[in-house]
């Protein structure tokens, strides 16, 4: 497996920002695929992406083969939020190796959960999601979403190798459908695939990211 670089190192919060100021669209009244409440929140926060982002899926989506289609499970992800779930994963790795330093702790909890000052959910930019069938049945994909590295042995690794052949081709299938439309993918996140963030900008080559963390305005 290539080296990963993760979410922690410090050359992804070295790159810039440049806001272009896109707004965050409500994927459940623009997508032409479906939308799936695991993440639901009273705010419909989770359905939230930034325009470019959303564009790219409705190309990826239009990529796929007659009667598969994406399966939309997150996007953004409040700030406050992201440092929650960040702090209980890593409270939970602290538990289990006590004789880790703060810098293993937060290294190993980027690998799932980014830290929050830079995080591509917080920013609209990241999208998790999976394939579905006709039917709406979830293809098999190794893992469920957001299956930890911890609870899966490493199989959440997009090149894992401890999956069958059928998962691993319908991964290649969502791979290639992204890669084609700019999107990129957290190589121990089989399911998170971003555009126009830091992650994005560093494994792109480009200078600057387009999109940073905001909070997200809700109609009262």
């Amino acid at each position: 497996m290539a080296e990963i670089v993760l979410m922690s190192d410090p050359k992804i919060a070295a790159i810039p920002v440049v806001d272009c100021g896109e707004p965050l669209l409500d994927v459940r009244e623009k997508a032409p695929f479906p939308v799936d409440g695991r993440r639901q929140d009273g705010s419909g926060a989770f359905a939230h992406l930034r325009e470019g982002v959303l564009s790219r899926l409705v190309e990826a989506q239009a990529l796929l083969p007659d009667g598969v289609r994406l399966l939309f499970v997150e996007g953004y992800r409040l700030p406050s939020l992201q440092r929650i779930y960040f702090e209980r994963y890593a409270d939970e790795l602290r538990a289990g190796n006590p004789d880790w330093d703060a810098e293993r702790l937060r290294s190993a909890a980027s690998r799932y959960v980014s830290p929050p000052e830079i995080a591509p959910h917080s920013a609209g930019a990241a999208v998790d999601l999976t394939l579905v069938d006709a039917d709406g049945r979830e293809l098999d994909m190794g893992t469920s979403v957001n299956a930890n590295p911890e609870v899966s042995d490493g199989a959440c690794y997009t090149a894992a190798e401890n999956i069958s052949l059928e998962a691993r081709a319908n991964r290649q299938l969502l791979g290639d459908a992204l890669t084609a439309v700019g999107l990129v993918n957290y190589p121990t996140e089989w399911w998170h695939w971003s555009y126009g963030d830091r992650y994005w900008a560093l494994a792109s080559g480009v200078g600057h990211a387009l999109y940073g963390p905001r909070e997200l305005e809700l109609d009262a």
